[in-house]
């Protein structure tokens, strides 16, 4: 095996074009990235995203998207299996913190990397267990249930602000109008009750985010959601469901989906709180 130095990465912001290798070393960790996430991923912070090249081939990746002055979320920490154990991805990795400033950082890693990333200043949080499993069609039709689009957006907007520890709106607006993304709202008397977006990926198609004012809007969210995948021809769904709100795990057995693996959620200082009994699915494992 050729063996490289830290010293022979050069790692610098990759566009939205060169991002599209990225995504598919994800899928080829078995990460099941959306088709076609790099747009809103790239809506919220366009600087956030990281190659690492030896002689001008890529080798590495890294994500550092800021949410704001407080907050950022790190993710696709990636070295290609051929190159790693030389250093190269610790390279890599605090080339894109330097990007978060004297932000907050967050991520979704898995629990075997936790103490790499405790030696980084990040502390466990919760853990998050990806649900998967073919949700079978609704016995009765799902009330109250509209496309997000038909929603004041301001409303929405706020609704999604109190579920995520920093505002997004350039990642929210881009994320629910991404083609191929299906967005649904759920509205009661008026007042939205949760909101979530499925959207095709590598494998099940992946939804996110589930949010929720109580279990029987997540469930007619999610049975919904489950339908608009059928639409475009997943049989299977997947959704990330945080520990901090039981009631999730309990609708994902209501509804036969099993936990297939999970990532440990950290952070390196406090952030902002959200309405943890509302978050039945998070939206994404690379950007939270």
């Amino acid at each position: 095996m050729t063996t490289f130095s830290p010293g022979s990465l050069v790692v610098a912001r990759a566009t939205r074009a060169e991002w599209e290798l990225v995504r598919a070393w994800a899928a080829e960790e078995g990460w099941n990235p959306g088709r076609a996430d790099g747009d809103a991923f790239f809506a919220q912070d366009p600087d956030g995203f990281f190659l690492g090249r030896i002689d001008g081939e890529p080798a590495s990746a890294v994500s550092v998207v800021t949410y704001g002055d407080a907050y950022a979320f790190l993710g696709f920490y990636l070295v290609r299996p051929e190159l790693r154990g030389q250093g190269l991805g610790l390279a890599t990795w605090r080339a894109g913190l330097a990007h978060a400033g004297t932000r907050t950082v967050g991520l979704d890693g898995v629990p075997a990397q936790q103490d790499n990333y405790r030696r980084s200043g990040f502390v466990l949080s919760h853990r998050t267990a990806r649900y998967v499993g073919e949700v079978p069609p609704a016995e009765r039709p799902v009330t109250g249930i509209v496309p997000a689009e038909t929603v004041d957006a301001a409303q929405l907007a706020a609704y999604d602000a109190a579920c995520h520890h920093a505002e997004r709106p350039r990642f929210l607006a881009a994320w629910l109008s991404t083609p191929g993304h299906r967005a649904l709202a759920r509205v009661v008397d008026g007042r939205v009750t949760g909101y979530g977006v499925v959207r095709p990926s590598q494998d099940e198609a992946r939804v996110g985010p589930l949010f929720a004012d109580g279990p029987a809007d997540a469930a007619a969210l999610l049975d919904a959601l489950a339908g608009a995948a059928r639409e475009f021809g997943a049989r299977s769904i997947a959704v990330d469901m945080p520990e901090t709100n039981p009631a999730a795990a309990r609708l994902a057995e209501e509804r036969g989906l099993t936990p297939t693996f999970e990532t440990a959620r950290m952070y390196t200082g406090p952030v902002r709180p959200v309405a943890v009994d509302r978050v039945f699915g998070v939206t994404t494992l690379e950007l939270g």
